[in-house]
C-alpha cells in the first residue's frame, strides 16, 4: 500500500456497494465485472494504437497517424463510460496498471516496433476480441435488466469500436494508390 492510511478508505477495489439505480448488488457485481474487463481491454487497446501513433511510417504515414490519433481517443471517450457506469452501479472501475494488466483477455503487442501492416493486423485482431466481448457484456446487461449498461455498451461504444475496427480492415486491403518502384 502507499503512503494512504488504511484508515481513509472509502471503498475497496473488490466490494460492490448498493446503488441509486436499484439494481440489486448481486446483478450489479455481474455487470461491473463484465465492466471492468471491457475497461482493462480497451486500455491495452489504446496504449497500442497510441504506441502506433507514434511510430507509423512510409508513404500513408500522415493519413494513419491522424486516424490512430482518433481511433485511440474514440477508445478513451469509450472507457471513460465504461468507468462511470461501473461507478454508478456501486463499483469500483479497474485502474492501476497491474490490474488492467491482470483483468484484461486482449495482449499489448509488447514494446517491439513492427511494419505497418502487420501493427494493423495486430490492432484488428484485439478489435475482433473486444467486439466479441462488448456483445456478449451487452446480451449479459440486457438479460440482467440493465438496459442503460445494454444502450451504452451497445450505441456509445460497440457502435465506434465496430466502426474504427472497419477503418483499418480498409487500411490492410491489398488496393492502394501507393506505386512501388520496379526494381531492375
Amino acid at each position: 500500500m502507499s503512503h494512504q492510511e488504511e484508515s481513509s478508505i472509502r471503498q475497496r477495489a473488490d466490494e460492490v456497494e448498493p446503488n441509486a439505480l436499484r439494481i440489486d448488488t448481486d446483478r450489479a457485481e455481474q455487470i461491473i465485472e463484465a465492466l471492468n474487463t471491457d475497461l482493462a481491454n480497451a486500455y491495452v487497446l489504446y496504449h497500442q494504437l497510441k504506441k502506433h501513433h507514434w511510430t507509423v511510417e512510409g508513404a500513408e504515414f500522415l493519413e494513419l497517424h491522424v486516424f490512430l490519433e482518433e481511433a485511440y481517443e474514440h477508445v478513451e471517450v469509450g472507457a471513460d463510460l465504461i468507468a462511470e457506469r461501473a461507478q454508478a452501479l456501486g463499483g469500483v472501475p479497474v485502474s492501476g496498471m497491474e490490474a488492467l494488466s491482470d483483468r484484461a483477455t486482449v495482449e499489448h503487442e509488447g514494446e517491439d516496433v513492427y511494419d505497418v501492416r502487420t501493427s494493423l493486423e495486430s490492432d484488428l485482431a484485439i478489435y475482433g476480441d473486444i467486439i466479441e466481448d462488448l456483445r456478449d457484456h451487452i446480451e449479459l446487461a440486457d438479460n440482467l435488466g440493465d438496459y442503460t449498461t445494454k444502450e451504452i455498451l451497445q450505441h456509445d461504444v460497440l457502435k465506434k469500436v465496430e466502426e474504427d475496427a472497419h477503418h483499418i480492415e480498409h487500411y490492410l486491403e491489398d488496393d492502394t494508390l501507393v506505386l512501388e518502384e520496379a526494381t531492375h
